[in-house]
């Protein structure tokens, strides 16, 4: 990433740039965000089929969520949303499971 001399902005990258130039034509643009639309939908779709699966069925989702989020505002926020109860559900299986091991020691005579 390139340095500005303002430290409170930043130049943007080949990507940015990509987007800006993409940004100004009407009709490529259109096409832009229904091409993110489509693969990014068909994710989403994808992960909630495979949420009864044993696997990644939900981060699929919110990966698709957070695609579309790159477009459209609406699901940024859902998926803003998303991420935060996937970071508390995280947090509370990591607490639930620590309590587990702290009760199993506590159980077990021989350690």
């Amino acid at each position: 990433m390139e340095a500005s001399s303002d430290p409170g902005t930043r130049k943007p990258g080949m990507a940015g740039r990509t987007r800006e130039l993409i940004r100004r034509n009407p009709t490529v643009n259109r096409f832009y965000r229904t091409g993110v639309g489509v693969v990014g939908g068909g994710t989403v779709a994808l992960g909630v089929v495979m949420i009864p699966l044993p696997g990644p069925g939900a981060l699929v989702a919110v990966g698709g969520l957070a695609l579309l989020g790159t477009e459209f505002e609406g699901a940024k926020k859902v998926s803003t949303k998303a991420n935060a109860a996937a970071k508390k559900a995280y947090r509370a299986a990591r607490t639930k499971a620590a309590q587990r091991k702290a009760s199993k020691r506590a159980a077990d005579p021989r350690r």
